[in-house]
């Protein structure tokens, strides 16, 4: 486990890309299952582990996941989430030279079958998505972007780069070439939000690997 930070209320641990968040029907290896077992093991814990993701990051993508230990520090937490005092900063490498060096993205996904579709707003079931990104290098193939999530829709990141014709590098399931197996080349670096008991804010980093 590479732990970044733990105390009695929460968890924040670096997830490597190509591992899934949560367990799911087809597998039971996952981060949460991972986690839960250095808590037992590190706390001597003899029952079950009160473990519960706050957010996911979806399966070929790396960095930061905060986990609640507790159900009151879950409750807390989910409404800071929904009152927008969460901060979540990516990097992602996308296919092709985006020309201006920062910007906004806005479109309306629908959740669909294992992909995120492109809607209109008047579609009942498309929902508003905003992500704002700065360039912090090109080269003639690919550019390196810094992104801040306004939204936090399923696959939003991914599927927006794509629908402006820059995939993010080794995203096959949107259209870019594929690479190396599990893994697509997208990073959440930074999160904040305040904590759920002392609502001091914390801020935790994790630098990426990604280059050009």
């Amino acid at each position: 486990m590479d732990i970044v930070f733990v105390d009695n209320h929460i968890l924040v641990v670096i997830k490597p890309a190509g591992l899934p968040t949560q367990p799911s029907v087809d597998s039971t290896d996952s981060l949460e299952t991972e986690a839960k077992a250095w808590i037992k093991e590190k706390y001597n814990k003899p029952g079950d582990v009160y473990l519960h993701a706050v957010h996911r990051l979806d399966k070929p993508v790396s960095g930061l996941v905060l986990f609640a230990r507790t159900s009151k520090a879950l409750s807390r937490l989910n409404a800071s989430m929904r009152a927008k005092e969460f901060k979540k900063t990516y990097t992602a490498l996308v296919e092709g030279q985006i020309k201006h060096p920062e910007g906004t993205l806005q479109h309306f996904l629908i959740h669909g079958d294992h992909k995120a579709l492109l809607g209109s707003k008047d579609n009942p079931e498309a929902k508003l998505c905003r992500l704002h990104f700065k360039v912090l290098k090109r080269s003639p193939k690919a550019t390196l972007v810094e992104i801040d999530l306004e939204t936090g829709r399923y696959h939003q990141i991914r599927a927006q780069f794509a629908f402006e014709g820059h995939p993010v590098v080794g995203d096959s399931k949107y259209g870019a070439s594929p690479t190396s197996f599990g893994k697509i080349s997208l990073h959440q670096g930074e999160m904040s939000f305040p904590h759920p008991v002392s609502k001091e804010l914390k801020t935790y980093s994790c630098p990426s690997s990604l280059s050009l």
